[in-house]
């Protein structure tokens, strides 16, 4: 997957990228094993997956952290994807969802990646996910922002926030 292949627009040029945001919970330990100590790895991941990725830490007595992506859905998925898997306490799925990161953190995702991903079927029978992600798909169109996305190479989305 190009960022901007030979008569493709950039993936943050496309609206239909923004409208419905990936949004779910994630317990403090597993967004430092997954974003590093003070999300080290976070600028890599969304480079690599073509994502852009918002961590909001909540106050709570369990350290959750908000997670908001937008981005390719397919690629919205795969995180997503990973993520329930690095979370799993199954441990074939826990070592293939560390496999997906060190891929993500390491180089830029592929379509074969993509597709991969998309064929997996989840693992529904191991919910111990339950208490350590919540998910909810936000359906609602984001605001229109005054910062001009098309052209921004590494574009983050804290830095609307700075």
């Amino acid at each position: 997957m190009e960022t901007s292949a030979p008569g493709k627009r950039p993936w943050w040029t496309v609206p239909e990228n923004f409208l419905a945001p990936t949004v779910f919970d994630m317990e403090e330990d597993q967004e430092e094993l997954i974003f590093g100590k003070s999300d080290t790895y976070l600028r890599c991941i969304e480079v690599h997956s073509y994502t852009l990725i918002q961590l909001e830490s909540w106050f709570t007595a369990t350290g959750q952290t908000r997670v908001t992506v937008v981005g390719p859905p397919r690629a919205r998925q795969w995180l997503l994807h990973m993520m329930s898997c690095v979370g799993s306490q199954d441990s074939y799925r826990h070592a293939r969802g560390l496999e997906m990161l060190r891929r993500v953190r390491s180089q830029p995702l592929t379509e074969n990646d993509l597709a991969t991903s998309v064929s997996m079927e989840p693992n529904t029978g191991d919910l111990s996910l339950a208490t350590r992600m919540s998910v909810t798909i936000s359906l609602s169109a984001p605001q229109a922002s005054p910062y001009q996305l098309a052209g921004c190479h590494g574009f983050h989305l804290s830095s609307l926030y700075s």
